[in-house]
């Protein structure tokens, strides 16, 4: 059976360990709801801020005919031709709020976190209204606790709000179904007599970003609407023979050396395969047989020491962040980094503080983010 997320063929000997029916695992992996893992055991997929701002947007378009009760369940589209379902806590008047569902990925700070959409049908000439930002009348913003793009090199323009094309189009679609079921899509969208603008806010997003590197990299003021598939893929420490496949699988992967990695990897390489593989650069690399582009991303201790095993080698030193700290411009960091180049054997070279700063890119297009 293969996983419609991720295309991974999954292994008779995996589904019959399964604790669950047969029937069951098959309709959940079916979903994409779940990714089983080789003991039988599975953790749960969520959907992503992108697909939870989707569930929204169509919840507040169909409040403008008919309220929904809490736990009415909403279905959206995702980019890999999947239905989401999620429950909407409340929708009323043209708002509605859609709590993004819990999922066993141990880092995702927007697990259970309410996200929230404001619909409003506007006349053409409406001062809140730009059909120059607006596709088939359907003009998407942002509100409250969605960040702001103040640094160039990302998909969405500096000045806009932090919502990236894929789940821009995925809200847009999923508003266009609900126009649909309440009869106003010839209206807006073909006749074009009227527009609709569409405000996404996330009322806990100012705070949650403080936990985020949304501020390090330039998206200020709030959360980043983001989403490639419309799922998010579970992580824990036990995912054994999954992440081999999932780097042989991969077109575009990052190898990540820890958790500081995976964090800061999420926020920039959105869109990427992000796969753990600790000390195992080299063997990850050599795994990575589909990929069109790999990423090595972490902390300097790992990434550096993988380049140049003997760097501190009679330096004084104790520890890679050591050099760092008291010596920034010391010629064992650069020589150790030019030696990671090397053994990449292509891969783009990345390394991070604990902080999420990117300290060293060999692309260079987080230089701005370099310290001196």
């Amino acid at each position: 059976m293969k996983d419609p997320v991720n295309d991974f063929e999954i292994p008779e000997e995996w589904l019959s360990k399964s604790p669950l029916p047969r029937s069951e695992i098959e309709d959940l992996v079916s979903r994409g709801l779940i990714v089983v893992l080789s003991d039988g055991s599975f953790l749960k997929r969520g959907f992503t801020t992108g697909t939870t701002a989707a569930a929204a947007s169509k919840a507040a378009v169909l409040s403008l005919r008919n309220s929904f009760s809490k736990g009415a369940v909403i279905s959206v589209p995702t980019a890999i031709g999947l239905r989401a379902e999620m429950p909407a806590e409340y929708a009323k008047d043209g708002e509605a709020g859609v709590l993004k569902v819990y999922n066993d990925h141990e880092s995702d700070i927007t697990r259970g976190v309410l996200f929230c959409a404001a619909v409003k049908k506007v006349s053409l000439n409406d001062p809140e209204f730009s059909a120059e930002k607006a596709v088939d009348n359907l003009l998407i913003t942002g509100g409250i606790g969605v960040g702001i793009i103040r640094r160039a090199g990302f998909e969405t323009r500096v000045g806009e709000y932090a919502v990236n094309p894929k789940p821009l189009a995925q809200i847009r679609d999923s508003v266009k179904e609900a126009l649909l079921e309440i009869g106003l899509f010839d209206e807006i969208c073909v006749k074009k007599e009227s527009g609709l603008i569409i405000t996404i806010f996330v009322p806990d997003g100012v705070t949650l970003s403080k936990k985020t590197l949304n501020e390090k990299i330039g998206i200020i003021g709030g959360i980043s609407i983001l989403g490639t598939t419309g799922f998010v893929e579970p992580w824990n420490d036990h995912l054994g023979e999954m992440k081999d496949v999932l780097i042989q699988n991969a077109k575009k992967a990052v190898l990540t050396t820890g958790r500081q990695g995976m964090a800061a990897s999420s926020m920039l390489f959105p869109g990427y395969e992000i796969i753990m593989v600790g000390s195992r650069i080299s063997e990850g690399i050599d795994a990575a047989v589909s990929a069109e582009e790999i990423v090595v991303c972490g902390l300097p201790g790992l990434v550096l020491k993988w380049g140049n095993p003997d760097m501190l080698k009679g330096s004084g030193f104790a520890t890679v962040v050591e050099v760092i700290e008291q010596d920034p411009t010391n010629p064992l960091l650069k020589r150790a980094f030019d030696m990671c180049v090397k053994k990449g054997k292509g891969a783009r070279i990345v390394v991070v503080d604990r902080d999420g700063l990117v300290l060293a890119d060999s692309r260079g297009e987080f230089d701005y983010l370099m310290k001196s």
